[in-house]
């Protein structure tokens, strides 16, 4: 347990972080499991339409600072390249 005051403000303040960065970051997930299941099934109109949504999401956990661009681009590049490849294979 710390006993300086700047470091339990600190601590205080990094739970609060880790719990609104954990809930971001499953729904993030969720949104593109969600992509990958309409793709799956076929429905090229709504994968299309949540893949976007999901961008849209990981985009603004870059700004939000929980995940690094270049993470985010790597995500939604292989969000878009498993969603036209399943709507590919249909």
């Amino acid at each position: 347990m710390a006993n300086i005051k700047s470091q339990i403000k600190r601590n205080r303040q990094n739970e609060t972080r880790h719990f609104r960065n954990k809930g971001f970051r499953s729904e993030l997930k969720t949104r593109v499991k969600n992509a990958l299941a309409a793709a799956e099934a076929g429905d090229g109109d709504q994968a299309q339409e949540l893949s976007r949504q999901a961008q849209k999401r990981i985009d603004m956990a870059v700004t939000k600072g929980v995940l690094h661009k270049n993470t985010a681009a790597r995500r939604k590049a292989k969000l878009v390249r498993d969603v036209n490849d399943l709507l590919s294979s249909k």
